[in-house]
Order: C-alpha cells, then structure tokens, then sequence
C-alpha cells in the first residue's frame, strides 16, 4: 500500500518529495485541444513523470456541469456514444502503458429512467471492462455522493449491484470517503457500515474531508483535507486486507501533508 495525491494538487516534482503515487486527473491534465489529445503535451507530462520515483493511479474523464471542467470531456457512464467511448479508451490505454494501479470511473446520471439508465450504464462498463483486460488495467467504480439526487451509485449497495452485474475481474470499487460521509449524512456509524459493505471490493481509495452534509459549494463535497471537517479516519480500519493506494483528493501541497499527518495514524506508507 502507498499514500498517493492527485496530481491537481502540485507539481510532479514537489508530490515526488512527498508521497509515493500520483493520480493523473485527465480532464485536467492539460493535454487535450477540444476533445483531442494533443499527444507533444502529453509527452512533456510523461517525460517529467519518468524522472520521478512515483507510481501512477488515473482519474478518467466524467460528467461535471461546473464551468471549471472542459465540456468537450463530459463523460456520462450511463449515456455513452462513440466519442466517449473514444475518450476512455484512449484513458485505459495510456494507464496499461504506464503499468497504472487502477482507472477510477464515475457512475453516470439517474436521468429521466433510473433502472434504464443502470442498464445502460453496466452494458457500458462490460465493454470498458473487457477493454481494461485487453490492457491488464483494473478499473474502479467510484461511489459519489447522495447530496446530489442526480447521482447513480452513492449507496454502497447500488454501487455493489452494478459491480455484480458487469462481473468482470477488472472492475473493482473505488471508496471515496469524503462521498460516503456526505451519503451517511456524517454520521460515522453509517460510514462503518458503508465500509464494510464493500469492503471486499475495493481496488482504490479517495481521502479527503467534508461536513457530511449539502452546502452551494459542490453539494457539500468540498475536498478539503483529512482532518478539517468531521470525518473520522479510523473507518479506514475497516477495509480488511486492502493494500491498494491511499490517494489524498486535495487541492494544495499544504492540504497534501495536513492530511498525511492525519491518516498517517490509521494508514502505513
């Protein structure tokens, strides 16, 4: 196992110094024109990351209606097209070659038909998942957050039920806690129990802290680091036998080691 942060979080250099994997944020990167991937731009993030001791998770591209993210990214698990498809694919590909840990994904949107839109989306995450095997790249479905009714999968058990379904031996679960604790309304009782319903599955994890409850800023879920809001990290003891990546979710290098100090008691680098 290994503490990780995400690479919107600093520089390659700087995240070097400090943990020992970096999720790549795709969406954000920086190597896309359009839709496009601008492969010298690419090539620049590769040739830094190949100087530095660092393993690599990746975060594939999702759906987000904020002015921040790139529209011509939006990815909609439960409605996919050809471009999409284009667009994780290309995501796997490049995670095979750099022998990446694991790909989060994001459940898609209940849209008008919840049940329609959970078909769609398993037949989606089959062909993904065959791709990733073709890749040797394991895939994890991450649980979001309750706090936003338009969500699929915030409970653990709607999460696990797909998971199921698609069957596949490259799809896992991503646990985001920050999510969990926003769905468990911050109760840490119902975020035990959320743990150890997937617990078994989990391929991947998220840390970073909230309220555990909906405010105008991203529905509550504020990324902010381990510590600062009302989460209580020795819920991390729960994921029996996970020796997976630990990825710090933060915006800053400051909210990086803030939050290495507090999961440091619950989680060995």
């Amino acid at each position: 196992m290994m503490i990780g942060a995400s690479s919107f979080a600093g520089g390659l250099k700087e995240l070097d110094d400090h943990v020992q994997s970096v999720e790549l944020y795709m969406p954000k990167l920086g190597v896309y024109e359009g839709s496009k991937l601008q492969k010298d731009r690419l090539k620049m993030v590769l040739d830094e990351l190949s100087t530095c001791d660092l393993r690599t998770s990746m975060h594939a591209h999702y759906f987000a209606d904020v002015p921040t993210y790139p529209k011509e990214l939006v990815v909609d698990t439960a409605s996919m097209d050809k471009p999409h498809f284009s667009l994780m694919e290309e995501c796997i590909e490049l995670a095979g070659r750099l022998g990446t840990k694991a790909v989060v994904l994001h459940p898609g949107r209940v849209g008008d038909d919840r049940e329609a839109s959970l078909k769609r989306m398993i037949s989606n995450l089959e062909r993904l998942s065959a791709f990733a095997a073709e890749n040797n790249v394991m895939l994890g479905l991450e649980n979001k957050e309750a706090t936003d009714p338009g969500n699929l999968c915030c409970e653990a058990q709607e999460l696990l039920s797909v998971v199921d379904a698609v069957n596949s031996p490259n799809l896992g679960v991503t646990f985001d806690v920050g999510h969990a604790n926003l769905t468990c309304g911050g109760d840490p009782q119902k975020l035990a129990a959320f743990v150890k319903t997937i617990s078994e599955h989990v391929v991947h994890v998220h840390l970073h802290d909230n309220y555990g409850f909906w405010t105008s800023n991203y529905d509550g879920d504020e990324h902010m680091a381990p510590g600062s809001g009302n989460i209580d990290y020795s819920v991390l003891k729960e994921l029996k036998g996970y020796k997976g990546i630990y990825n710090l979710e933060v915006f800053s290098m400051d909210d990086v080691l803030a939050g290495k100090k507090v999961i440091g008691e619950y989680v060995e680098p």
